[in-house]
């Protein structure tokens, strides 16, 4: 098993690295020379999984063990695993403890130790320490002090090589001290060419040339080791070209990282046979002739390390959360840290456990060891087995035909598979809300309802067919006429989005949707549509509720086939409060349309035409049921209120008509429709559209909503909006119930079951009380008629009521109503729906809190500092409103800032989603989806926050949604169903301490096992100080001296982490703002190295 060097321009051509186990005796020593001396009490001058596995063979030969320990080492297990155990170095480094000699010898001659192994690594081939064992009458398992020496000297030992007629490769004669040496010989023999340290590299190993090794126990290969009369175990490591010829490199007078591969294929226990040997045993004796040893199959060993392989093998440090490890036949396991709660330090090497696979050939042992690596969960920590796993599937490692190259060459082998960590991830949420809160903003202080909604019976088998498969099979056309030619009056139902926007804030979670689903699906299959998607929903959802509004729409599309869906699409602005490149509109709703979606409601905040024919342009062009959507507002049965006249929905209606249209929507989205406006706008348009489907949103702020809708039904509507009883009402959409049993028997029948209706009302009647921190009814207990007066929108009426209570200003919402007229006044009487009611409300508050007047605003307009949004509106931003802007108020307010003139998103160029796709998959892999893609491109930093968010803390939609807003308390049991046939069985134990990081460890028991996660307090953090983290999304974050210029690209430090060094460039240009790190400073993940201001 081999691993990369790099290309020869023929000097060398295809090399290999392979490593010879080696163990011998000087030639001049015979058995009969040999004294024997039995060991009793071993020392190992070592740490970690080597320490282990020399205890594992002392004990099994009847021999005491002792360890020792540096004061960074208490916690580890090979103190643990030994009989005795004593602490070095005390006072000094974490490295430098295992390599102070003189406490090494203390312990040991105070411990009557006989013998002291070194493991690998720290002072295993230091010639000193073995000469200091010799001098302390203790011994040493391994060569002499003058091997050991020889060994050492990567120089001398190529000369010893030569000189016992071992091909090498070429190379110097001596160290090289200067770059120019280097570079003569680099044009002596061309590259490529190895820079390895000549006394060792603590480590750090060569480079240019990365190493993938294997061991066979045969000294034959290496004829100079006799020759320095080399006794005990060590490792001759070789370059191999395609002909099968060995290059010598160096000697390694030590047992080998690898030996237990040596050992699996030749059934021999390397430490049994370097304690006999160090005893006086010979080989003879110990069977260990070379024609004795004979090779059975094969064996693949594969160091599982904390490093990340996507960062360089960069390696990572903290605490292990969960570990389980791969086990089975043909597995064995040689570990030291690799357990739950195992703190991963950045000062010793980054090995977690070696994994050893054996089997009778290359596929048999690389099957077993793909499977117990998937076996393996380690969470807390990153680590190299999602690497191992796709080594392990390469074909060319398979057949065993890797070089040098094979890195370099496959790329695809750093193309990781990312883990899901669900469980661990889902128990650090709950662990969050539990010392933290709520990760969502909570309005008011109420706690969850204790009560689960309890979901109706739903019948087997397929749902009926509905309308959409009309949809499906006529198109958006020929679904048209069917929905005109259809008797009775057709319902749309709400309760799955403008509803709970109005009422609870857009907070319901798809999870409490989606069980409800099937019994929509099964019960209510003739209703026109199902409103589930699109305006506060798409992202609300990423911003509070911390889930995909694309996997809402998927779930439910599989769990309601048969209902169509609609969406509300704010024309020009998609589902966004801002202007997109007119490309975004139209590839939003190409996605929409792939996803499940069908009809696209679409509206424009100032009924501004050019944005809304770009809104159903791409509806239409995406294939969608195109309803171009007509805001109202006004008072079409007031003859004294004639900007909004019934000749101007006339007109309106007339051109969007005209652009094709193929329903018709009004859209009154404050609930001012009443009885006989509703006669006179609905009758008008039926006799002027005769074969345009009419279809009629409302509110019932003012309790008139099923009045309103009943006499848009007698004037030819032929689809009104509801929402399920105990979700309508106040600023939500009429009674379902109502506009059912109004019109049962008569002509405008809608066919739906009162008995269901009541049925599905029960359902959300409990579910609502889950939301009860977001319930309107917490601070409003009715609709209220004034909204005939202030105009203002259903959800936004909501919103607004809860504002001035959060501010303690409940008392002087009356005053904030007064204002938003006044307000709108001052704006020209604007159509209000979002955007164009947020600016309203936005001045309206900017009127309240500076208690002005609407005279007092017009006079001091151009020295007053408006709200963004209302200078925006004056600038142009969202489109040009009914009879233009405002007089001289416009001027005032903008002085001399631009104007936009025409449609806003018409002067954008269109948006690079390629680029923006290969941005998303740099911070966020590989995983990204388009509709990633469209997310990032409608809220880039909502998208930002939510994909941080799932990162770190995992599927929270999978939670109930009391678990989701409080958390467990004390001693609950609860499911998690990930997904079918995963359910995680979880029960909540404990609340520690604050600890002196700031942090509270919360103890789970998770499918029957103890589990612990590490939470920030972080109301106790703000009184507490740490060293910055780097923020992800700033990248000027690193340096060297403040003051000092530094160009993109440019060294600036170097960290140093389990003998790995990683340089750190300067991401930009500029001057370095702050530093805050010295040269000896000890880092965390995502500390703040310095600052860089461009």
């Amino acid at each position: 098993m081999f691993l990369h060097l790099g290309g020869s321009s023929g000097k060398v051509g295809m090399l290999l690295i392979r490593r010879v186990g080696l163990f011998c005796r000087s030639a001049h020593l015979s058995p009969q020379s040999l004294e024997y001396r039995p060991i009793k009490k071993v020392m190992v001058a070592n740490r970690g999984e080597i320490a282990i596995r020399v205890f594992r063979a002392c004990t099994e030969l009847g021999i005491r063990t002792v360890a020792v320990y540096s004061e960074q080492d208490t916690g580890q297990m090979h103190r643990q695993k030994a009989d005795e155990a004593y602490l070095i170095g005390r006072g000094l480094s974490p490295v430098a403890a295992y390599l102070h000699i003189p406490d090494i010898i203390k312990v040991a001659k105070e411990n009557s130790v006989d013998a002291i192994h070194p493991g690998y690594g720290f002072l295993s081939e230091r010639a000193d320490f073995a000469q200091a064992c010799a001098d302390a009458g203790v011994r040493f398992i391994g060569p002499s002090p003058e091997v050991v020496r020889k060994m050492g000297d990567k120089v001398e030992a190529r000369a010893l090589a030569i000189k016992a007629g071992v091909p090498v490769v070429p190379g110097t004669d001596a160290p090289i001290s200067s770059l120019q040496e280097a570079e003569d010989f680099a044009k002596t023999y061309d590259f490529p060419i190895i820079f390895k340290a000549a006394y060792g590299g603590g480590g750090r190993g060569m480079r240019v040339v990365r190493d993938y090794e294997v061991c066979v126990s045969s000294a034959e290969h290496f004829p100079a080791a006799p020759a320095v009369g080399y006794e005990n175990a060590g490792t001759v490591e070789f370059l191999v070209d395609k002909h099968g010829k060995h290059y010598f490199i160096e000697v390694n007078s030590r047992l080998q990282v690898e030996h237990t591969v040596t050992e699996e294929i030749t059934d021999v226990d390397l430490v049994h046979a370097q304690l006999r040997v160090c005893e006086g045993r010979s080989l003879p004796e110990l069977g260990l002739e070379q024609d004795k040893i004979q090779i059975n199959g094969c064996a693949i060993q594969c160091r599982v390390t904390t490093e990340d392989p996507s960062r360089g093998f960069q390696p990572d440090t903290g605490r292990i959360e969960v570990f389980r490890s791969g086990e089975g036949m043909g597995i064995r396991l040689d570990s030291a840290s690799a357990f739950q709660g195992a703190i991963i330090s950045p000062h010793y090497d980054s090995l977690l456990v070696k994994v050893i696979a054996s089997g009778k050939d290359l596929p048999t042992a690389a099957t077993k060891m793909h499977r117990a690596l998937t076996e393996f969960r380690v969470r807390g920590v990153k680590t190299n087995i999602p690497f191992l796993q796709n080594v392990l599937s390469n074909s060319q490692f398979l057949y065993a035909t890797v070089d040098t190259q094979f890195i370099d060459e496959n790329q695809k082998l750093f193309n990781l598979k990312p883990t899901q960590n669900r469980a661990q991830k889902l128990l650090h949420y709950l662990g969050h809300v539990m010392v933290n809160g709520p990760v969502t903003p909570i309005p008011v202080k109420a706690k969850s309802s204790s009560v689960d909604p309890v979901v109706p019976s739903v019948s087997l088998g397929e749902p009926p067919m509905g309308f959409r498969e009309v949809l499906l099979k006529e198109g958006p056309e020929g679904f048209a006429r069917a929905i005109r030619q259809h008797q009775g009056l057709l319902l749309m139902d709400t309760t799955f989005r403008d509803a709970h926007q109005s009422l609870l804030a857009t907070r319901v979670r798809t999870h409490d949707l989606k069980k409800i689903a099937p019994f929509v699906s099964h019960n209510f299959n003739n209703l026109f549509s199902l409103e589930n998607w699109g305006g506060a929903t798409f992202d609300v959802a990423m911003r509070f509720l911390w889930e995909c509004p694309w996997k809402r729409l998927q779930e439910l599309r599989a769990l309601i086939p048969n209902v169509p869906f609609q969406m509300l699409l704010r024309g020009a602005n998609a589902v966004g409060y801002t202007n997109y490149p007119d490309n975004a509109v139209f590839k939003f709703c190409e996605v929409a349309k792939e996803n499940g979606m069908d009809i696209f409601r679409v509206f424009d905040s100032l009924n501004y035409i050019p944005n809304m024919l770009l809104g159903m342009e791409a509806a239409g062009t995406a294939g969608g049921v195109v309803e171009a959507a007509i805001s109202y507002t006004g008072d079409v049965s007031d003859p004294m209120r004639q900007k909004y006249s019934l000749e101007y929905y006339l007109k309106l209606a007339n051109e969007l008509v005209k652009a094709g249209t193929h329903i018709l929507a009004i859209k009154d989205m404050a609930g001012l429709l009443k009885p006989e406006a509703s006669r006179l706008l609905i009758g008008a348009l039926r006799d002027r559209f005769p074969d345009v489907p009419i279809h009629v949103h409302t509110h019932d702020t003012a309790g008139a909503g099923v009045a309103a809708m009943l006499a848009c039904a007698h004037a030819g509507a032929d689809i009104v909006d509801v929402a399920v009883d105990s979700m309508a009402g106040m600023t939500s959409q009429p009674s379902m119930g109502a506009i059912v049993a109004c019109t049962k028997g008569t002509k405008l029948d809608t066919g739906v079951s009162l008995d269901r209706v009541f049925d599905y009302s029960e359902y959300w009647e409990v579910a609502r009380g889950l939301y009860a921190p977001f319930d309107c009814t917490a601070t409003m207990k009715s609709g209220n008629a004034d909204v005939y007066e202030n105009e203002i929108p259903g959800g936004q009426y909501t919103n607004l009521h809860f504002q001035a209570h959060s501010m303690g200003l409940g008392n002087k919402f009356k005053e904030v109503k007064k204002a938003y007229v006044e307000a709108n006044k001052l704006l020209g009487d604007l159509i209000k729906v979002t955007p164009s009611s947020k600016i309203v409300g936005d001045l309206a508050q900017f009127m309240v809190q500076n208690s002005l007047s609407r005279a007092e605003v017009e006079e001091r307009a151009d020295e007053l500092s408006f709200p963004l949004s209302v200078v925006e509106f004056l600038q142009g931003h969202i489109g040009i409103p009914h009879g233009g802007f405002p007089e001289p108020f416009r001027s005032k307010v903008l002085k001399s800032l631009p104007r936009i003139e025409g449609r806003p998103g018409a002067s954008l160029p269109p948006m690079d989603f390629e680029a923006l796709e290969s941005d998303l998959r740099m911070a966020h892999g590989d995983e990204i989806t388009p509709e990633d893609v469209m997310s990032a491109a409608m809220y880039p930093k909502v998208f930002q926050e939510f994909k941080e968010f799932t990162s770190k803390f995992g599927p929270v939609d999978c939670l109930n949604t009391r678990l989701f807003l409080d958390g467990p308390k004390i001693a609950d049991e609860f499911q998690v169903e990930l997904e079918r046939g995963k359910t995680l069985h979880i029960k909540a134990l404990a609340l520690g301490d604050l600890n002196k990081s700031g942090q509270r460890e919360v103890f789970f028991e998770l499918n029957g096992q103890l589990r612990s996660v590490l939470v920030k307090d972080t109301a106790a953090m703000k009184e507490m100080h740490f060293h910055p983290k780097a923020l992800k999304d700033v990248r000027g974050q690193v340096g060297v001296k403040p003051g000092q210029k530094v160009e993109k690209g440019q060294p600036l430090c170097v960290l140093s982490a389990m003998k790995m060094e990683t340089v750190v460039n300067s991401p930009i240009s500029g001057i370095i703002s702050k530093v805050h790190v010295n040269a000896d400073s000890s880092l965390e993940g995502d500390d703040l190295i310095l600052e860089i201001t461009e």
